[in-house]
């Protein structure tokens, strides 16, 4: 099993929503993606609770049965989607995959 965490801190404002506003969003948009991509096999998406200005604002850690499931979810037109709105909405993306 391939675990992949990204975490994301998001711009003050962008697209004319606060940076409070865009971390919703993005936390709905993120959530929407497990019912479409059916190589996703957990996902969990949390918002710091502790944001000091230097911290990431979101963390995604999901799962998937293999690095194929996990670039087929990486390609598929869903995720590519949200990640055009996270591209612009972000300032910092960080992340890690491993064997589980």
């Amino acid at each position: 099993m391939i675990r992949h965490i990204v975490m994301f801190r998001f711009q003050e404002s962008a697209q004319g929503r606060s940076r409070e506003q865009n971390v919703a969003l993005a936390k709905q948009k993120l959530e929407a993606l497990p019912p479409v991509i059916s190589q996703i096999r957990s996902f969990d998406v949390r918002l710091n609770c502790n944001f000091n200005g230097v911290n990431c604002d979101l963390a995604l850690i999901a799962d998937y049965d293999n690095l194929d499931d996990l670039e087929a979810y990486r390609v598929h037109p869903a995720h590519v989607a949200v990640g055009a709105f996270m591209k612009e909405t972000t300032e910092l993306r960080a992340s890690v995959d491993y064997e589980v």
